[in-house]
């Protein structure tokens, strides 16, 4: 009892100190009314009073104020919740239009607000004429800044000039290379400029004029030249061999004509409203950002409609292999790049309305866009990066190659997904989504949060699936390659009988399956249960399908556990010719619960593991064929065999076949002498699937060598003795009759026991 006093004081005390603002509370003692058990609870609460509370109320009592205070603090969360959720509704919806009305309707102070700033500036520099001395002052500055950044060009001229070269002989290495190797002389150079600029002004210039001075040269100079900078760094306008993105030359001109001019509009923005508050017009009282940032989104919808060819053409790249899928992400590139310039223009307008400026200090709708829009840059990269990393082939033919080429197209998605994955979280880290900031946010900051996590643990998942793939897709072409099975060059309508696949790569097609299904459940379940979905009626759903298959499918049961034996027996294996209760054909492809046979003529049969009662293999490891000849009665066996020996012996040395006997072709001696002659057999032993094409070989070097030796093939004949002939009479139709009646009896038998010669 003891215990569990103590246990509801500290309970009680947390509770009160939760909640904070709930500093009394009443309690219905029995037979008592309203104002006579109400218990005021003292303030501050100590454990001495709250020791003296809970020895005047019973259990029943305690646990009726514990549920009170629950229920209150309850209430109150569920109503801040709510009240989150429709504030971040009003912010999206209502509170971004008048963040568009705003700055319609404050218009006229745009004006007036504009003239006052340039009227304070004036004032400031002493009229006309100190503008006359700041513009003498820009030239003297500006001038010795361009002289300083001259001087240092011509030192670094050959580093700036890229040599003329052959673009299919040149290396991705090599390319970037050169590429950054311009890049740093020319930010450099800017630099050199910027910091010239800003040390003669600071020294040479009144304090009035320097703010002004290091505007002009940062933003209105430097940061557009920076920009102009890393636009030749891309689309390398003046040398297309050296050029990371699939565009055309005028394409590449224009491109990079029209990133100089946004990157002058950004720096003006900039400029222009530090100017305003500089000189006594605050950003928020003329809504002049808002005209900027809509006139620079204007600007970029524009420039991305009319080049809408060429960002396609970006988007593909230079890889001639192309998949549809990729074909259809860069014909979609061009709406996606609108949606997005769109889309970041009204999450600032909600920002706006949230009055939170502070957050778009440091521009990240700019970075945003310009991550995101240089996306086939980053795909560019990727593709180039995997095509010069990827390892050489390994073995040769059709198999090796096809996995050669699913294993760059896997790198490739891999690096896309780790790309991905790093610009989620540079965006998150451009919107201040760090953890003590979501901790502290409104509704829309962890909305937005929970969709990042959801998409980078959807990003991890993938990233573990291809993964997964690309190594047993890897063991699994090697077995291929090493075996030289290939199910897809197999021949079509065979005889069948050829030797399949390993062991390994019969299962592990199975094993890929298992694992990316349960990849693909892991994740999914993960990424919901993330963004506050409840994955507990999912499992439990999972249990009732699991339950319900286990009494209600006991065949398909049945099925899966007699394929485990099997796979475990190696039984069969993929590519093998086998029989199945007298159903024959070509392991085809397994599953969990069947086997698919295809027929040498065309049909495929499916059955279930669970109805095979005995599997005959005629694939595994070798193949003995015997063959039967029939030669007439005065036939020389040793002759025979003789020749047999010697087109065993021919057979060896020709360099289709010698790799595929492990025991030549020979006599075996007169097999049984019948009425047509003497059956003679040959046998040799050989690898599965070669038999037929051998076979055929030796056919038709036996029938030339007999041919050649005078040999001939023995044939049924009917013999019909008849008295008439006999006596040199000439044949009666009696005679005529008898015989057409002999060989109709023969045929028939014939007919009846088409294998009698054959066996």
């Amino acid at each position: 009892m003891t215990h569990m006093i103590r246990l509801i004081q500290i309970t009680l005390m947390c509770l009160m100190v939760m909640s904070g603002t709930q500093t009394h509370a009443q309690v219905m003692l029995p037979g008592t009314n309203a104002s006579e058990s109400a218990v005021t609870l003292p303030d501050p609460l100590t454990t001495e009073a709250a020791n003296a509370l809970i020895s005047r109320l019973s259990d029943s009592e305690v646990r009726s104020l514990l549920l009170d205070q629950l229920n209150t603090q309850a209430t109150e969360e569920a109503e801040a919740a709510s009240a989150g959720e429709s504030e971040f509704v009003y912010h999206a919806t209502t509170g971004a239009w008048s963040s568009v009305t705003t700055p319609i309707e404050r218009l006229p102070l745009l004006y007036t607000g504009q003239a006052t700033a340039f009227s304070n500036f004036f004032d400031r520099i002493g009229g006309g004429l100190g503008l006359v001395k700041l513009l003498g002052y820009m030239i003297v500055v500006f001038g010795i800044a361009a002289a300083a950044e001259l001087v240092f060009r011509r030192l670094t001229r050959g580093w700036r000039i890229l040599p003329p070269t052959d673009a299919d002989n040149m290396t991705l290495r090599e390319t970037l290379q050169l590429l950054s190797q311009r890049l740093t002389t020319q930010v450099i150079a800017v630099v050199i400029f910027v910091l010239v600029a800003r040390t003669v002004g600071r020294t040479i210039l009144p304090d009035n004029l320097v703010p002004v001075v290091q505007l002009v040269g940062m933003y209105l100079i430097g940061f557009p030249r920076l920009f102009l900078a890393w636009a030749f760094f891309v689309f390398a306008p003046l040398n297309p061999e050296y050029r990371l993105l699939n565009v055309t030359s005028k394409e590449a001109k224009a491109l990079c004509f029209h990133n100089f001019w946004i990157a002058v509009l950004l720096g003006f923005s900039a400029a222009i409203l530090i100017f305003n508050a500089d000189n006594g017009v605050p950003m928020g009282e003329t809504r002049l950002g808002f005209w900027l940032s809509l006139s620079l989104h204007v600007y970029l919808v524009w420039v991305i409609w009319k080049y809408r060819d060429a960002m396609v053409s970006m988007m593909r790249g230079y890889d001639p292999n192309v998949t549809p899928m990729e074909n259809r992400v860069a014909r979609l590139y061009p709406w996606f790049a609108i949606v997005l310039v769109v889309l970041m223009w009204w999450v600032v307008n909600i920002v706006v309305s949230y009055e939170n400026f502070a957050l778009l200090a440091t521009n990240p709708q700019y970075k945003t866009m310009t991550l995101l829009l240089f996306a086939p840059l980053l795909d560019t990269a990727i593709r180039g990066i995997v095509r010069h990393a990827t390892p050489a082939m390994k073995g040769e033919g059709a198999v090796a190659e096809r996995a050669y080429h699913s294993t760059k197209r896997t790198y490739v998605r891999i690096g896309r997904v780790v790309v991905f994955g790093l610009v989620l979280l540079a965006i998150a880290d451009f919107w201040g989504m760090t953890p003590q900031a979501i901790a502290t946010a409104g509704v829309g900051a962890r909305l937005a949060a929970a969709v990042i996590e959801f998409l980078i643990i959807l990003s991890f998942g993938y990233l573990l699936y291809e993964a997964v793939s690309l190594f047993i897709n890897s063991k699994l072409a090697a077995e291929m390659t090493a075996s030289g099975f290939d199910p897809e060059t197999q021949e079509v309508g065979g005889d069948g009988g050829g030797a399949g696949g390993s062991r390994l790569s019969t299962v592990l097609p199975l094993i890929l399956l298992v694992c990316r299904s349960a990849i693909v459940v892991i994740f999914l379940l993960l990424a919901l249960g993330n963004i506050g979905i409840d994955t507990t009626p999912l499992l439990a759903g999972a249990g009732i399908v699991g339950l319900a298959i286990g009494f209600g499918a006991q065949k398909l049961v049945s099925d899966v556990v007699s394929g485990v034996f099997f796979l475990i027996d190696d039984a069969f294996r993929t590519g093998e010719y086998v029989e199945v209760d007298g159903t024959m054909g070509t392991v085809e492809k397994i599953s969990i619960r069947s086997m698919q046979l295809r027929h040498h003529k065309g049909p495929v049969h499916t059955i279930p593991y669970g109805e095979i009662p005995k599997i005959t293999n005629y694939s595994r490891d070798w193949v003995i064929m015997k063959l039967r000849f029939t030669v007439p009665f005065d036939s020389d066996p040793n002759q025979i065999k003789k020749i047999f020996k010697k087109i065993g012996q021919e057979l060896l040395e020709v360099p289709e076949f010698q790799e595929d006997f492990l025991a030549p072709f020979k006599s075996q001696g007169v097999l049984e002498i019948d009425d047509v002659g003497m059956v003679i057999r040959g046998k040799f032993m050989c690898k599965p699937g070669t038999q037929f094409m051998i076979r055929k070989e030796i056919y038709n070097r036996v029938s030339a060598a007999f041919a050649e030796a005078g040999i001939d093939f023995a044939r049924r004949e009917v013999r019909v003795a008849l008295p008439t002939m006999e006596q040199g009479q000439e044949l009666t139709e009696e005679d005529k009759a008898a015989i057409a009646a002999a060989a109709t009896q023969a045929a028939q038998e014939q007919i009846a026991d088409p294998g009698k010669e054959s066996r």
